[in-house]
Formats: structure tokens, C-alpha cells, sequence
């Protein structure tokens, strides 16, 4: 069972997790936990998969006792949990309001509602469903399933038809994408439907949920890190090259941050299977998470990218100067930059990572207190000229 979970209370999450004692766990699964209702329908639904028969029979016992307005309000709410938002879809014998109130919510997951548009016998529902063109775009196996319900009605057949002919049947279909971005305002994401190289199987489905994560504009990129010698390092990746940095993306994260979630797992591999080029541009243009995944790019120009990317934070820098599994071109340029190495927690970091350069650590170390030296000169996972160099400093500091 997944502990992933979305409450904040601790009795929540151990029980979800599995850590909680087992009479803690059976008594949350029959509803006998003073709980909200937001989080016991979390525990009830996690709980409901769970290895142990009594404690699964018994959630899914209390699950039927639910108030059915207390179902709708949890429907209702983005604060919901997605495997609970998952569950409803699934009560085929609930109101159709409870339906509606799945389809309208927007963190409901895409492939949710494709489930709902297969199954459903409902044909308003699948109008509801036909109505919202972005996710029809952003997610095309909506529209296979409404088309392939065959209680459609001719207007939900109507509408995901045009968006098919629209968006993925015309050659014009990124084009037609990215003018439906600018006119919302998202002009960075429709630069990079522009510019997007489909020709290397990067999908229309693939570039709208990576144009999600793109928050520079061309107008602020500053293009003069990249000379032309580094250009043959955008060369065209096998198939098993992006298998492989994928792979290694994925465990990086796995080793730091535990279980990854299928949502994320999702992101990771596409982005590392776009072209390297794409991959650069979203290093420079990209947000938060997508920064987060192509820092640990086995290519450097990607690597490189993300550092130059103009919205990424002191904090981040920092993180990146602590990571051992960083290209050491990204650690040579974080300290060759002024205003990061005038942060002391940043370049403390990057003399005590063992991927920084030797010639960046040597020229860093004046710079590192004489406190700091002193543990530097003992640290054993960085190489013996730099302990060396850090203790004949804190030495000459000290008088010795």
C-alpha cells in the first residue's frame, strides 16, 4: 500500500503508511477515530487496499456508511486527496451530481476522467466532460473514450471530434495550441509549442503537460552562456541514452526523497525523453520541478542550463551545491558566480562536496571560516588536497 498521503496529521500518515499499531489501524478503518472527514476518507479509502483482510473489509464496510453529502462536499474540494477523488469516480451508484462534482474539479487526475468518460451510461456527463477542451488537449485518451462510449450524445461526439480535427489532425496543431496559450496570458508555454521539435517523438499529449511547467519567456533568457563549441553537445540521443538518464534520474530521486509518485515518475520520464535540445530550453525556461529533474541531466549542457535559468532561486543554488550527483561543470560555474559566491551557505557547500573541482575548492577556501576549515581538513570525502589546503589555512589563522 502507498503511503504517499496528503493530510498533515501525524495518527494520518502513520496509519496510511502502515506504522501505526494494528488496533489503531482497524479502529480508523471501521470509523472509530475522531477524525475529520476529510481525513478519515483518506484512511478509509488507503485503507480499503490494505494486506490485512479484516482491516480492507472493514474500511470498505465504512465507506458504504458515508453520508452521501459528505461525499459530494469531498467532490467538491481541490483539498481532497487524489486517491479519494479516484475513489468517487468509481461509485457507480451514486447521484450524478456526485459525478459532476468529480468532472468539474480541477485536480481531478486526466486519466480519471477518462475512466469516467468509458464507463459512464450518462450522456450530460459526457457532455460535462466534452465542454472542458483543455483537458480534452492536454489529455487525448478523453477523447478516444468519449467517442468510444456509445452513449454519447451527438454533442459530446460533436465537440471531440472538432478538438481532434483541431489539435491533433491538422499539421497546424501546435501552432493552434500555442495561440490558445498566448490568448490566455501563457506566452512562455506557447514560445515553447512554437519551437517544439516533434519530429523526435515528442508528443502534442507529452509538450502540454511539460508547457505546464514553463515559466521564462524568450524575452528574459540570456543566450551568451552557450558558445558555439558547446553546440555538439546537443547532438541526437539513441533511444537507450534516454532510457538511461531517465534511469538515472529517477533513482537520484529515489535515493533522496523515498518513494516517488507515479505523477512524478510520469514527468521524469517525459521530460528525459525529450530531444536534449528541448530538454535545455526547459533547464532555462522551466519552473521549480522542472529545474528540479534536469539538474541531475547526464548531460552538462542541460545540467548547465538550469543554473541559467533566470528564476532559479538562492536556495535552489544552494541544494545544487550539496548534490553529489550534479555535473562538476554546474559546481565550477555556481562559484564563478559573484553574487552566489557571496552566500556563505553556498560555497560552504560546494567545498564540501566531493564533485566540486579541485581548482574551485583551493580558490573557494579563504573564503571558508576558520571554524569550517577545521572540520574541512578532517572530512574524508573530499579529496586530501583540499584537506590539506584547509588545514594549513586554519593553521596560518590560528597562529600555529
Amino acid at each position: 500500500m502507498s503511503s504517499t498521503t496528503s493530510s498533515t496529521n501525524p495518527a494520518v500518515q502513520a496509519i496510511i503508511a502502515g506504522t501505526a499499531p494494528q488496533q489503531a489501524r482497524l479502529a480508523a478503518a471501521s470509523g472509530l477515530l475522531p477524525l475529520p472527514q476529510s481525513d478519515l476518507l483518506e484512511v478509509l479509502v488507503a485503507l480499503r487496499r490494505a494486506d490485512d483482510p479484516e482491516i480492507a473489509g472493514a474500511a470498505n464496510e465504512t465507506l458504504t456508511t458515508q453520508d452521501s453529502q459528505d461525499l459530494l462536499t469531498a467532490a467538491k474540494s481541490t483539498e481532497t486527496s487524489i486517491p479519494v477523488l479516484n475513489y468517487l469516480a468509481t461509485l457507480s451508484a451514486q447521484t450524478r451530481e456526485l459525478h459532476e462534482a468529480v468532472i468539474m474539479n480541477s485536480k481531478t487526475p486526466d486519466e480519471v476522467i477518462a475512466g469516467l468518460a468509458s464507463s459512464t451510461s450518462d450522456s450530460s456527463l459526457l457532455d460535462l466532460i466534452a465542454t472542458n477542451q483543455q483537458r480534452l488537449v492536454r489529455f487525448p485518451k478523453i477523447i478516444d473514450a468519449i467517442l468510444g462510449n456509445s452513449d454519447r450524445s451527438a454533442d459530446a461526439e460533436r465537440r471531440a471530434r472538432e478538438t481532434r480535427r483541431e489539435f491533433f489532425e491538422k499539421e497546424r496543431g501546435a501552432q493552434q495550441i500555442a495561440q490558445e496559450l498566448r490568448s490566455r496570458g501563457n506566452s512562455a508555454a506557447a514560445e515553447f509549442f512554437e519551437s517544439a521539435d516533434f519530429s523526435a517523438g515528442l508528443t502534442v499529449e507529452d509538450a502540454w503537460l511539460i508547457a505546464e511547467h514553463i515559466e521564462v519567456s524568450d524575452a528574459e533568457l540570456d543566450n551568451s552562456w552557450l558558445p558555439s563549441e558547446r553546440y555538439e553537445d546537443l547532438k541526437l540521443e539513441t533511444a537507450e541514452e534516454h532510457a538511461a538518464n531517465f534511469k538515472r534520474a529517477l533513482e537520484f530521486e529515489q535515493s533522496e526523497k523515498g518513494e516517488v509518485p507515479p505523477e512524478r515518475v510520469s514527468l521524469i520520464r517525459r521530460i528525459m525523453f525529450m530531444n536534449v535540445k528541448d530538454r535545455m530550453k526547459l533547464g532555462m525556461k522551466g519552473d521549480r520541478e522542472a529545474r528540479s529533474i534536469l539538474i541531475r541531466d547526464s548531460n552538462r549542457v542541460v545540467a548547465t542550463a538550469v543554473i541559467q535559468n533566470p528564476r532559479v532561486t538562492d536556495q535552489e543554488v544552494e541544494n545544487i551545491a550539496s548534490m553529489r550527483t550534479v555535473a562538476d561543470e554546474v559546481l565550477r560555474l555556481i562559484a564563478l558566480n559573484r553574487n552566489w559566491a557571496r552566500s556563505y551557505p553556498i560555497i560552504h557547500n560546494l567545498v564540501r562536496n566531493p564533485r566540486t573541482p579541485i581548482p574551485t575548492v583551493i580558490s573557494t577556501l579563504p573564503r571558508i571560516r576558520t571554524k569550517d576549515l577545521k572540520n574541512l581538513s578532517q572530512n574524508r570525502n573530499v579529496s586530501e588536497a583540499a584537506r590539506r589546503q584547509a588545514l594549513r589555512l586554519s593553521q596560518v589563522r590560528s597562529g600555529e
